[in-house]
């Protein structure tokens, strides 16, 4: 089992940024990939970002470009960084790992980022 703990959600301005943090813990040894999905209220659940064990990355096209991924394999962590953003990247943030990112095994609990005035 894995055990994913995020952090760093919260209230942010439009046009803020924030950086969102997850630490895993446990069979580490069985993930490769990494990633951060979204749900918005009354959406789906939609990835944001996805990092594999050797760097490669991947990004929604509606945040590509404001966005930035990164991982500690030595801490077993993944960060979001995410600038300029907008009331519409309002949403329950969800860390998950595992062997692909379009298919976690694992998932943390979510933080919430709400971007308001």
């Amino acid at each position: 089992q894995v055990q994913l703990v995020e952090s760093g959600g919260g209230l942010v301005q439009p046009g803020g940024s924030l950086r969102l943090s997850c630490a895993a813990s446990g069979n580490i040894f069985s993930i490769d990939d990494m990633a951060w999905y979204r749900q918005a209220p009354g959406k789906q659940r939609e990835l944001v970002a996805a990092i594999t064990r050797d760097g490669s990355i991947a990004y929604a096209s509606s945040v590509a470009s404001r966005s930035t991924i990164s991982r500690d394999n030595a801490k077993n962590t993944v960060y979001l960084q995410m600038n300029r953003l907008q009331p519409e990247d309002t949403a329950v943030y969800y860390c998950g790992a595992g062997k692909n990112y379009n298919a976690m095994d694992y998932w943390g609990k979510g933080t919430l980022v709400t971007v308001s005035s």
